[in-house]
């Protein structure tokens, strides 16, 4: 094949360092999502949706051919943090936690996981982050020590 095509969507979620709930400032959460998805773009991973809650933030987009997961995430963290630092004093001390989940998404499911990404913040009203969490892994099976799941 003379050409390289792929189909790849992924939910990635990742925390503030220790839950700290940096985005419950009115308006933050809509600029950092923003500013995500241009961070995503550049990168080659056009997003589908992006939400989230004060202490955490979902992105479900389309994973580009030339770049790894690893690499997107890496990135995608690195230049959001350099950007919310730019914001002011308040900000000096943020941090994303150290890992991610990230999980594969079949086309046939990205209109639902797109709704469950946009309605973040209702959803967290009946549930934590952390049982979310726990909800999401076990739901695609993967495997967890609670003992390291938290930073």
């Amino acid at each position: 094949m003379s050409q390289s095509l792929s189909a790849v969507y992924v939910h990635l979620v990742f925390s503030t360092k220790l839950r700290q709930p940096f985005f419950r400032d009115e308006g933050v959460g809509e600029e950092l999502h923003a500013y995500l998805g241009g961070i995503a773009r550049q990168l080659g991973c056009p997003p589908i949706r992006i939400g989230g809650a004060e202490d955490h933030v979902h992105v479900l987009a389309s994973l580009g051919r030339t770049i790894t997961l690893a690499e997107w995430v890496k990135e995608l963290k690195r230049v959001s943090t350099l950007w919310l630092k730019e914001r002011g004093r308040k900000w000096h001390d943020f941090q994303w936690q150290g890992g991610y989940a990230a999980f594969s998404v079949s086309q046939s499911n990205l209109a639902q996981v797109a709704e469950y990404v946009a309605t973040q913040e209702e959803h967290h009203r009946k549930l934590s982050f952390e049982d979310e969490l726990r909800a999401l892994l076990r739901k695609h099976n993967i495997v967890f020590d609670e003992r390291h799941l938290w930073d």
